[in-house]
């Protein structure tokens, strides 16, 4: 039987690891022939290997996963990586491209497998046009309104991956290289620095109230001063305050 190799393309290290060991619970025989960490490092792999399959990673720096995509159009099978919500998804269904949505499930993944075994036992080869589908996508995807900014939050736990919504999140909070997320149902650490992360927020929604710290404005119960005339912010359901830096208390003059 013929070998099938795979790569697997992802800019975080905790991701690409979880998708191939799934991968290999699901598809035994499969092949990770290599991991990038980046668009320009997929190329060289896909150069190197000829892999059958690519996992490709929307999301990655230098050239986006559908970049690479364009690319080798024709030459393997693309499974994209997606973090989009559901609404955004309908984009590649309508174009019929394979995809797994983050955090990927078993059986998510058992039905792709399946899927590509298929498509490889038939030889049936990869379709030629791809480039002209995958420019459809993006054009779809940048329509929409969620893909402008950072929709869910992805935290690593154990072996798993928890999503959690943006909209969820009562403030961000900078830990040394990490960033604090701070939610009703407690605290989680991710390894994304908070000035990377104030860049994928809406602004409108989420208010950056000192270096450190990055509040869902919805979460706002109260704004009140303190004796020295800085702003004290009070969160519905959580007990502690945050204090507003001097340099953001233009925020909340009006009030």
């Amino acid at each position: 039987m013929k070998e099938i190799k795979a790569i697997i393309a992802d800019d975080e290290e905790q991701l690409r690891s979880y998708l191939k060991s799934r991968l290999l619970e699901v598809w035994p025989d499969l092949v990770i022939c290599g991991e990038a960490r980046n668009g320009q490092e997929a190329l060289d792999l896909m150069e190197k290997y000829r892999p059958d399959i690519a996992f490709l990673d929307i999301r990655m720096p230098g050239l986006s996963g559908m970049e690479v995509a364009k690319k080798i159009a024709g030459t393997c099978r693309i499974v994209f990586i997606t973090a989009y919500d559901q609404y955004a998804v309908e984009a590649f269904e309508n174009e019929a491209i394979d995809y797994l949505l983050k955090p990927v499930t078993r059986e998510r993944l058992e039905r792709t497998a399946k899927r590509l075994k298929e498509q490889i036992a038939a030889s049936t080869e990869p379709p030629l046009d791809f480039s002209e589908i995958v420019g459809r996508l993006m054009s779809n995807l940048q329509d929409m309104k969620t893909s402008g900014y950072l929709q869910w939050i992805q935290v690593q736990q154990g072996d798993s991956i928890r999503l959690i919504p943006v909209d969820e999140v009562y403030y961000f909070k900078a830990s040394d290289k990490y960033t604090m997320v701070i939610t009703k149902e407690g605290e989680s650490l991710i390894r994304k620095p908070i000035k990377d992360l104030a860049d994928e927020l809406d602004p409108n929604k989420f208010w950056r109230i000192h270096r450190g710290i990055i509040v869902n404005a919805a979460c706002i119960s109260k704004v009140s001063r303190s004796l020295t005339g800085r702003s004290i912010i009070r969160l519905k359901d959580l007990p502690e305050t945050l204090t507003v830096s001097r340099s953001y208390t233009h925020l909340f003059k009006q009030m």
